[in-house]
């Protein structure tokens, strides 16, 4: 982890949370890190995917739904092709995921047949999940299989997936996938302990974060990009990860997968890793889709006064507070809201395309008849399709 200005634990809002009320969250999703999985780099190992269907079969035996986002497959198939590193190129990365994944989910459905448990493997895409009816079908598809008493084994679907359309980390897409499937909880299991203040690999006096809400900024220089070989993660698509189960209502338990027992001792409420807590409502379906939309259309840019009225009154967006747009849009797109600096506020679904908008922002809304030809909707963005972010 590299930090950018000094921050410690001391620096954290302070929160209390008694960890045994773990044990009561019913649905979970577990992300397993390539680093836990496989043998430095030689493929997967079987031998520790069978200790960990061990504990995710307890858990399930337990009554709590379980769904696992499983990395692994580059690397297996990097195995089974007997490539000297990891492929540079794009087809080349299809091409090891294509074959990794056969090796992969095969040493999944065996270590759970073990435990009579079946397993079912669902592959995703940025594209499903940003399409409304897709991400509908998705979510249905897991439930089910839940209900069923299914093992989802989830992971992207690098066979298919281009650099434009990819979630780039598993750490992402397993939080998309807790909001899918509107968990309690979103396990990160990596080879650290947790989120530290600084990186102990330079600092071994450096504090272990324990506990802390997942919005505070005070994280965002104690996490850093650090990806190993074989993985794409780091804890900043970690924490990052957590702020978007947040939004969902769920907390997020960052923790050392080479622990013992780790999965099993978390739900006890043992004081492992990092627990990140939600530090709002969970938002409804259609809400969290918005939110969790990382291919966005194109920004809306907001004077001061339509920033304020949307993070401070809870309004609608109207055309008479944009000030200009970026990119191209047209109506029901997901839309950046950026104050005049650039920071984004909010995200949501745009009324107008861009040629609509550019002709009425800075209007009141009683002139869009007359502009456009035609009475639309009063707002550009209306705030039932509004998230701040």
């Amino acid at each position: 982890m590299t930090t950018s200005r000094s921050s410690t634990v001391a620096d954290l809002i302070p929160v209390q949370f008694d960890r045994h009320r773990l044990a009561a969250l019913r649905c979970w999703v577990v992300k397993i890190g390539s680093s836990l999985l496989t043998d430095t780099g030689k493929g997967i190992d079987r031998e520790r995917i069978a200790r960990w269907a061990e504990g995710l079969a307890e858990l399930r035996r337990a009554g709590r739904d379980v769904v696992l986002v499983s990395s692994g497959a580059i690397a297996e198939g990097i195995s089974r092709l007997d490539l000297a590193a990891r492929p540079e190129t794009v087809n080349e990365l299809q091409a090891a995921a294509a074959v990794g994944q056969m090796g992969l989910i095969e040493a999944w459905e065996r270590a759970f047949a073990e435990h009579g448990l079946h397993t079912a493997l669902v592959l995703l895409t940025q594209e499903d999940l940003s399409d409304r009816g897709r991400y509908l079908n998705a979510r249905a598809t897991l439930r089910t299989l839940l209900r069923f008493g299914v093992i989802p084994v989830v992971n992207e679907n690098d066979t298919v997936a281009t650099d434009e359309i990819r979630f780039g980390d598993n750490d992402t897409l397993s939080a998309l996938v807790a909001n899918l499937v509107e968990a309690d909880a979103l396990v990160l299991l990596t080879d650290t302990a947790g989120l530290h203040e600084r990186d102990p690999a330079h600092d071994p006096e450096a504090q272990l974060v324990s506990c802390a809400r997942a919005d505070d900024s005070a994280l965002d220089p104690m996490a850093g990009a650090s990806p190993g070989g074989l993985g794409r993660g780091g804890m900043l698509t970690k924490l990052r990860g957590a702020r978007m189960a947040a939004r969902a209502g769920a907390l997020t338990l960052i923790a050392d997968g080479r622990e013992a027992g780790i999965l099993q001792r978390l739900v006890r409420g043992e004081e492992l890793g990092t627990l990140l807590l939600a530090d709002q409502r969970r938002l409804d379906a259609r809400k969290q889709w918005i939110a969790g939309q990382l291919q966005t259309r194109g920004a809306l840019i907001l004077d001061a006064g339509a920033v304020n009225v949307l993070i401070n009154h809870g309004r609608s967006l109207l055309p008479v507070g944009v000030i200009g747009t970026r990119g191209e849009f047209t109506r029901g797109d997901v839309v950046v809201c950026e104050d005049e600096s650039g920071g984004e506020v909010a995200r949501g679904l745009v009324n107008y395309s861009t040629e609509e908008t550019l002709r009425i922002i800075g209007e009141p809304s009683d002139r869009i008849r007359e502009i456009l030809g035609y009475q639309g909707e009063a707002e550009l963005v209306h705030r039932d399709n509004l998230v701040l972010v």
